[in-house]
């Protein structure tokens, strides 16, 4: 007997884009602050945070998603993709309850923390699940949706948190708070009716499960469509091949090839953060504020418009990022966003000056209407180059790249690298602004330079490969020049693995398959 709907998990669709709940989740958490930072009830209560305060208040989120990222290394590979997105799903809500009752800043942060450990989770193994049940062809339109989820959830909290600003008292913040455990609720019970990871299943002795789950999946329940084959059986020699490797360790991260990915996937995940579009995100109120916009609703409203152009400009990511491919997004991007923030950092260092907005001290642009629309507009150009590009495909290329063996550990690892940076950002950003004001932006603007280089010399094309074709992608070598690989490496059709299989039968041989760790 399944122990999922065979109807729902039919629906490629359905399978690749309910997940994504997860990553609504990590927007929601993002976001769960941005609306408040000009609140005066939210500020009565906790007792007018100041910048550094602020910024540890902030930091808690990303702070814990490292520990939940982490604990991914293990709990995958246990209890396998659904129960963890499950169980995340259960972590957030007692995070998002405490939340929603705190008095105190130690009761925030508690569950800030609390509900982040669950973001850790989810961000990692949504990923790793849709890029294990979803067919080559639509694998990154899928992964990437992971972004637009989070988008999602940005734009929702955020809204709501508009629509509460009209409500006098603590409810103005304690709603919204509250409010957020209710999409936890329906990815924890929604994900019973959807099948486990075929490569955890393969991979823990249960092949006839798996078999069926890809048949559903991939060939509306025919065990004999042409994909269902190619993947199940490659999938299966990976597996047989990666246990004659040895134990599943963390000493596997730092094998030849292996260690190669495991620096591309965080390095990416650290470009993502330096891009800056954590200012974007957690500041958001600081830096129109700096651009010269005043009143609490005029500004949430340019806010407003920002999430909306963030959603919106996810959408032909998800829909072409197959066709363009990872490496041209990410160095277009990345090149891209550099340049907007250069601009930005122009035009405040150009026409601000230090002034006093509520008691602070603040670098605001005052008297030149259309430099503060300028720079509202380049900020907004900026957010639109990120979710295009970098954002999707941070999260796609990670989970990709890594052989099955050690592909939990290495995306909780990538993604724990993510969760570093933005606890550093979210606890850095503010008294940046505070303090070096517009060079902030010059910062970031050479982060982005930096990695437009790195992404040019180091990483390879993975967009329509199998992950185990993948493993020929590495091979190739070119660590220092992946331009040199050729985008048709490793493809193969349905005879290569099947007739290589029942040769090695024949001759009473185990098959050696694919090289792991892409050494020469």
């Amino acid at each position: 007997m399944r122990g999922y709907s065979a109807r729902i998990a039919g629906n490629p669709y359905i399978v690749g884009s309910f997940a994504c709940i997860g990553g609504g989740l990590f927007g929601l958490g993002i976001a769960s602050m941005s609306g408040v930072l000009n609140n005066q009830a939210y500020f009565n209560v906790f007792k007018n945070p100041g910048a550094n305060a602020q910024g540890a208040i902030v930091a808690s989120m990303p702070a814990g998603s490292i520990v939940g990222a982490l604990a991914v290394t293990s709990l995958a590979d246990q209890i396998g993709c659904k129960n963890t997105i499950i169980l995340a799903s259960a972590i957030w809500v007692l995070g998002g309850v405490i939340q929603c009752a705190a008095i105190n800043r130690g009761m925030l942060v508690a569950g800030r923390v609390i509900a982040s450990i669950s973001v850790g989770l989810s961000s990692t193994v949504v990923p790793i699940y849709q890029s294990e049940i979803t067919a080559p062809s639509i694998r990154g339109r899928f992964v990437s949706m992971q972004q637009w989820s989070i988008t999602w959830g940005i734009m929702l909290q955020y809204f709501v948190q508009f629509g509460c600003s009209y409500i006098n008292g603590n409810a103005s913040f304690r709603i919204p708070w509250g409010l957020q455990i209710i999409p936890a609720i329906v990815l924890g019970i929604g994900m019973l009716w959807f099948s486990e990871s075929p490569r955890w299943l393969i991979d823990n002795g249960r092949e006839e499960e798996a078999l069926q789950i890809l048949a559903d999946l991939h060939g509306k329940g025919d065990r004999s469509n042409g994909l269902v084959v190619l993947e199940f059986e490659q999938i299966k020699e990976q597996v047989d091949f990666e246990r004659n490797e040895g134990a599943k360790s963390y000493s596997d991260l730092l094998k030849s090839g292996v260690f190669r990915r495991v620096v591309l996937g965080s390095s990416l995940q650290m470009w993502s953060q330096l891009s800056g579009i954590g200012v974007m995100m957690y500041c958001i109120v600081y830096v129109f504020q700096g651009a010269g916009l005043t009143g609490r609703r005029v500004n949430l409203i340019a806010d407003s418009v920002q999430y909306i152009l963030n959603v919106a400009f996810t959408i032909p990511a998800i829909l072409y990022i197959d066709r363009w491919g990872h490496r041209p997004l990410l160095i277009a991007g990345s090149i891209l966003m550099g340049f907007f923030l250069c601009l930005v950092g122009g035009l405040q260092g150009g026409y601000g000056a230090w002034g006093t907005i509520d008691g602070s001290s603040v670098w605001v642009i005052t008297g030149h209407g259309s430099v503060t629309n300028a720079v509202i507009v380049r900020s907004y150009l900026f957010v639109c180059s990120f979710v295009v590009t970098i954002g999707p495909v941070s999260w796609t290329y990670p989970a990709e790249i890594f052989p099955m063996k050690v592909r939990a550990k290495a995306v909780s690892l990538t993604t724990a690298t993510n969760w570093l940076f933005n606890f550093a950002l979210a606890w850095v950003v503010p008294p940046a602004l505070s303090s070096i004001a517009w060079k902030t932006y010059f910062v970031f603007a050479a982060f982005n330079f930096a990695a437009a280089i790195h992404f040019t010399f180091c990483f390879p094309e993975t967009a329509q490969h199998t992950l185990e074709e993948i493993e020929e992608v590495f091979s190739q070598g070119h660590t220092f020049s992946a331009w040199a690989i050729s985008r048709d490496v490793g493809k193969r059709n349905v005879q290569d693995p099947v007739k290589g299989r029942a040769d090695d039968e024949k001759q009473g041989s185990p098959r050696k398959g694919i090289k792991i760790f892409g050494s020469n």
